[in-house]
């Protein structure tokens, strides 16, 4: 964490309670939002974002895309917000020679002004692609507690996060 910058936290004592909080989240999001979503293997980083799918009314089931880097999910044209969720995962593209330029070949930031952006393990690689962004540090206890950490950057994160009620640690 930087100095100066508010983490609002939320323990999360199952994984069902993370694919809720996805949800919850989801009401504050928009077209053109990225989220950066960071953590061991195991923290809940796909639930968390399979909460967020539900809460945007996609459709198709949201598996990791550790194999495919990157899905995008179609707003369901009855239920949903009518923004599309993309999906990517950048652990794969850790040891490339040149992650960058995987990450500009996957061609994210053609569909990120129009759908919300989800990336795991893509710290340091895709916060180029939006001038502000939320990021999420999940971590796992021994006794599988989950511990969210947002940190806005920019925009109007502080204030869409203030609207969840979090505890806001400075």
């Amino acid at each position: 964490m930087r100095p100066g910058r508010a983490v609002n936290r939320v323990v999360l004592p199952t994984a069902a309670d993370t694919h809720t909080f996805g949800r919850r989240l989801a009401e504050l999001l928009r077209a053109g939002d990225l989220v950066l979503l960071t953590g061991p293997l195991g923290a809940g980083k796909t639930a968390l974002t399979q909460g967020i799918g539900a809460g945007l009314g996609v459709l198709g089931d949201i598996t990791s895309p550790t194999f495919v880097i990157a899905r995008v999910h179609r707003p369901d044209p009855v239920g949903g917000r009518g923004v599309a969720l993309v999906h990517a995962d950048a652990y794969r593209l850790g040891d490339a020679s040149d992650p960058r330029a995987e990450i500009d070949d996957l061609d994210l930031d053609a569909s990120v002004d129009e759908a919300v952006t989800v990336v795991e393990w893509g710290e340091g690689l895709v916060e180029q692609l939006a001038e502000a962004h939320l990021r999420i540090r999940l971590d796992r206890r021994e006794d599988d507690t989950r511990v969210a950490e947002l940190v806005p950057v920019g925009g109007d994160w502080a204030q869409r996060l203030a609207a969840l009620g979090l505890a806001a640690l400075g």
